[in-house]
This record gives C-alpha cells, sequence and structure tokens, in this order.
C-alpha cells in the first residue's frame, strides 16, 4: 500500500454546536438507528451534577435504544463543561452511555457529582505546571474522560469494578472521586498514573477512535485521532478495515480535514485529525472489525508505525 476568513469560521460556529450534540455533528434524532450503538450502555436517563460550575442535569437524554434528545445532550454538555463553538471539543456520546451504566449497575440511579469533566490544552497544561495529576494526553481534552463521585459508592469500588470490566480507563487517587475514561482499557493510582514521565511524550500514546461501537452496514463511521503530543503527524491516505475472525482486509480512503495532495497527509493540530469520514460497504459482512491507520513521517521517532482502534460490530 503506498503509500481556508469569516466564512470559515462561521461554519466551524455551526458545526461545533452541533458536534457537542453528536459524534457525527448531526441533530441527534437523525442519528436513529433503531438499535443499541455502545457495547455499554445504561437506561438512557442520568442524575448529574457539576461540583466546578453548579450545572445539573436530570432526565433522559436517549429514548429507545438509539435515539438521542438533542436538547438534552446540549445541557449535559454545559455540565461537563464542554464547549459547543469548537468542531473538536466534543463531548463522547460512548463516555456518557459508560458512566450511565455505572450508574446504573453499582450505583442504583445515584446522582454522579462531576468534579472535572472536558477541559481545553491550556487548562489542562496548567493543571500540570501547578503540579496537578493531569496528563500531557489526557483524554479530559477530547471529552472523553470525567472525574466524579458516584453518591453511595466509595470511589475505590468504582475503580475496582471498571478494571475488572476490562473496558476504559480507571484512575484512583485514594480521594473521593474516580477518574474514568474511555479510551484503552488500563488503571493506575497516583504512584503508578506516569504523569512526570515522559510515557505520551513525541505522540507515543497516539489512538484513533470511532464514534460508535456498533454500525449497520453502509453507514457512515467517524473517526478522530487522540493523544496526540507533538506536531506535524504524517498519516497515510488510505487506510484498512481488518475483519477479526480472518484478518481479511479491505482498504479504503476516507474523506479528511486537510486537502489531500499526497498519499501522505501531514496534520498541524488537534483539529484538523477530527471528523475523519468513511460509509461502510452496504454488502458489508456482519462482525467484528478494527480500522487500521499507518504512519508516514520518521519525525518522530517513538511513534507506532501504525494503528488500530477497539473493535467495532457490523450488524443487519
Amino acid at each position: 500500500m503506498h503509500f481556508f476568513k469569516i466564512k470559515k469560521l462561521v461554519y466551524f460556529l455551526f458545526i461545533g454546536i452541533l458536534i457537542c450534540l453528536t459524534p457525527s455533528g448531526l441533530p441527534a434524532q437523525k442519528q436513529s438507528s433503531g438499535m443499541r450503538r455502545y457495547f455499554f450502555s445504561g437506561d438512557g436517563q442520568l442524575s448529574l451534577f457539576s461540583k466546578k460550575n453548579g450545572k445539573s442535569f436530570y432526565g433522559r437524554y436517549r429514548s429507545g435504544l438509539g435515539n438521542y434528545d438533542e436538547k438534552a445532550l446540549k445541557k449535559i454538555c454545559r455540565v461537563f463543561d464542554a464547549p459547543d463553538h469548537s468542531p473538536i471539543n466534543l463531548l463522547s456520546l460512548r463516555l456518557l452511555e459508560f458512566i450511565d451504566f455505572l450508574q446504573d449497575n453499582i450505583g442504583n440511579g445515584s446522582q454522579i457529582t462531576i468534579t472535572s469533566g472536558y477541559r481545553n490544552p491550556e487548562y489542562n497544561s496548567g493543571l500540570r505546571n501547578n503540579g496537578g495529576l493531569a496528563a500531557k494526553a489526557s483524554l479530559h481534552q477530547y471529552g472523553m474522560a470525567a472525574d466524579f463521585i458516584l453518591e453511595g459508592v466509595d470511589s475505590k469500588s468504582v475503580w475496582d469494578y471498571v478494571k475488572a470490566l476490562g473496558f476504559g480507563g480507571a484512575g484512583y487517587y485514594h480521594g473521593k472521586s474516580v477518574h474514568v475514561d474511555v479510551g484503552p482499557a488500563r488503571s493506575w493510582d497516583e504512584t503508578t498514573s506516569g504523569v512526570d514521565t515522559d510515557i505520551s511524550d513525541n505522540n507515543k500514546l497516539i489512538g484513533l477512535v470511532t464514534d460508535y461501537d456498533i454500525y449497520k452496514p453502509g453507514a457512515t463511521v467517524i473517526l478522530r485521532f487522540i493523544r496526540m503530543t507533538a506536531f506535524p503527524i504524517g498519516v497515510i491516505y488510505e487506510f484498512s478495515l481488518i475483519r477479526k475472525e480472518d484478518q481479511a482486509a479491505l482498504d479504503f480512503k476516507p474523506s479528511f480535514n486537510v486537502p489531500q495532495k499526497s498519499l501522505c497527509l501531514y496534520f498541524d493540530n488537534i483539529e484538523q485529525m477530527a471528523g475523519i469520514r468513511w460509509k461502510l460497504p452496504k454488502d458489508l459482512t456482519p462482525g467484528r472489525y478494527v480500522i487500521r491507520s499507518e504512519f508516514c513521517s520518521d519525525k518522530w521517532k517513538e511513534m507506532p508505525r501504525q494503528i488500530e482502534t477497539s473493535e467495532i460490530e457490523v450488524r443487519k
């Protein structure tokens, strides 16, 4: 495999408002597929309060399996301090569903108090500079992580439960809150977090994520890169869809937010590395898949040469 000012600002403002609502940036009710979209989901109701800004949400954000309520999601964004004016500062639906799952399964529907939700990169850096346990490649910067208190459940119990699931990240600092994210499966405490090390320097932990876990043939998959710490980054224009059953590969060329001038595309910021789109073939065989991306620049020697998403499932 071989490997654009006003008009633009208005466009991004509009897209950003929508993107805070759903991974694809389209109104939530138009994303309905009549099926569950994530492997870990709750009952579609959340009880949330932000200790930081005092905002709250109590009610239903999803009806049925995949019908998300646009107004409810916008209110939830505010609880998490997730801005609605940038195309990259979204609040992950996967995170909401996972928190809902935890609230239902170990919290008996108890209130979740958010102590830290979305963090912009400047704020995250400030925490680091002041000695806080904030990772350079923190998933809080992507709306994919939250520190919270699940009322009636001690933080260590939440930590242990998430670890046992083998899904997402779980951080425990021997305090009232626990960190949960929807990145790779891993766990740590204050002694093993690695925030004071070079663990994420030079894109060592760069990752690739999909908007949903479950798709129908013909559906659009939206991808984004995460945990970047150094730019520019060269990405090969062609990705691969790998079937887990037999490792059969389907190469494809998605659409990007940068001009496609060559087979090696260069990205200069986080914004450019979001909103990568590709429509699954309508005749795609149901099953489990991963999407693979390869890099084409040697600037960051410690970067992996290729990365894969977590498994997704295609269902008829």
